[in-house]
């Protein structure tokens, strides 16, 4: 390994433990036993392993800062700016100002100088800042798992976002839909795979077919528009969408209104009714059994080629903010708690920091399923 200089990373994978052992067993601190942390050592003299001069100095004395890393979209959806501020507050109260970094990201080395640590939040595999993040020398805490080839963080805080799915897709079912349809996330993070691979696993355990559209990570209501209204006429009898991305739900709405698709269901019960995620792991069971059986959903029959029929459309959100909230009718949604979560990954990251918790260690966050008339009594559809 002459070629290039040898990372944390490179002697974690030669001696088959994790950066973070690579880190306390080099510096001597941690909870390494003594033979692990001699076998560290051995391997990193054998690969030239040579210190970082930022890590170094960080190691001495404290920056008094720490680094957040957004997707390249996070400026213009809500879900991303409460998901800071939450960070920001968290971290002022140890004593930490909040760094806010560019979409690229920035050399390792030089990020490790400026900050104590890192917030890296939904890392996509393709993000080619990442790797960098993750080797910069300090304590990384991601929001959500990483599923990229680079070594993993010091610490995550994860949502169960399988279950949330799982939920909006019982809910919809238990409200009489036999034809549901999720406008899923492109993109290699966590949350995205996570919702595209349970669409497919939970039609295929409730022998209901869901049809699965794949939008932008940050897809636009217009795209979102455009997506709904080419689903509707490629499948009429498509009774419920479930969109997923931040702030598209106003865009399906649009798109059932000019199709004459009325978004509710008529003699709905319990508009508001929470369900709220087990808090330590961020998940819930779904325990619904309606779906679809003989009686007479939602969408019905009659549905002409360009997808309008009149028969009432159910909608709902993966994630909860302004759009659903706000829209005519009010979006069922997904509350994902953004200011809390990112209260949970600054938290996390401050304990690593301050030896209150050991490194590697997860945390689940909670989710709850808000339910509004959007998959309630039957709305009239928008326009003259």
């Amino acid at each position: 390994m002459t070629s290039r200089t040898v990372t944390l990373l490179d002697v974690a994978r030669a001696a088959g433990v994790s950066k973070s052992t690579v880190s306390d067993a080099l510096q001597g601190s941690g909870r390494v036993a003594e033979a692990t942390r001699d076998r560290v050592r051995a391997v990193a003299e054998e690969l030239g392993y040579r210190p970082n001069s930022a890590a170094r100095r960080l190691r001495r004395a404290s920056t008094g800062a720490v680094g957040l890393h957004l997707p390249a979209t996070a400026t213009r959806l809500d879900y991303y700016m409460n998901l800071a501020f939450g960070a920001v507050e968290r971290a002022q109260e140890d004593g930490l100002d909040m760094m806010l970094l560019g979409p690229s990201g920035a050399a390792g080395g030089r990020i490790a100088s400026r900050v104590d640590g890192l917030l890296v939040i939904d890392p996509e595999s393709g993000d080619s800042a990442v790797p960098g993040l993750l080797d910069a020398g300090v304590p990384v805490v991601t929001g959500e798992r990483y599923l990229g080839p680079a070594g993993g963080p010091s610490g995550a805080v994860v949502c169960d976002n399988a279950a949330s799915l799982t939920a909006l897709l019982d809910h919809v079912t238990e409200r009489g839909a036999r034809r549901p349809a999720v406008l899923a996330p492109s993109g290699s993070s966590a949350w995205a795979t996570a919702l595209r691979a349970t669409a497919g696993s939970w039609g295929r355990a409730r022998g209901v077919p869901v049809t699965l559209r794949t939008v932008p990570f940050a897809a636009t209501p217009a795209e979102a528009e455009a997506a709904t209204r080419e689903l509707l006429a490629a499948d009429p009898a498509v009774d419920a969408v479930i969109c997923a991305p931040d702030g598209s739900a106003p865009g399906v709405l649009r798109a059932a209104a000019a199709l004459g698709r009325p978004v509710g269901r008529s003699g709905g019960s319990g508009e508001g009714a929470v369900h709220t995620a087990d808090e330590s792991r961020g998940s819930r069971s779904g325990n619904g059994s309606g779906h679809g059986g003989e009686g007479a959903g939602p969408g019905g029959t009659g549905a002409t080629a360009d997808g309008s029929s009149g028969a009432p459309l159910l909608v709902a959100s993966c994630v909860d903010g302004t759009a659903t909230r706000g829209a005519e009718p009010p979006v069922t949604a997904v509350d994902l708690r953004p200011a809390a979560y990112g209260r949970a990954c600054a938290a996390l990251l401050c304990d690593i920091l301050a030896g209150r918790t050991a490194p590697d260690t997860v945390r689940g966050h909670a989710w709850s399923l808000e339910i509004r008339a959007s998959t309630g009594p039957s709305a009239a559809p928008a326009g003259p």
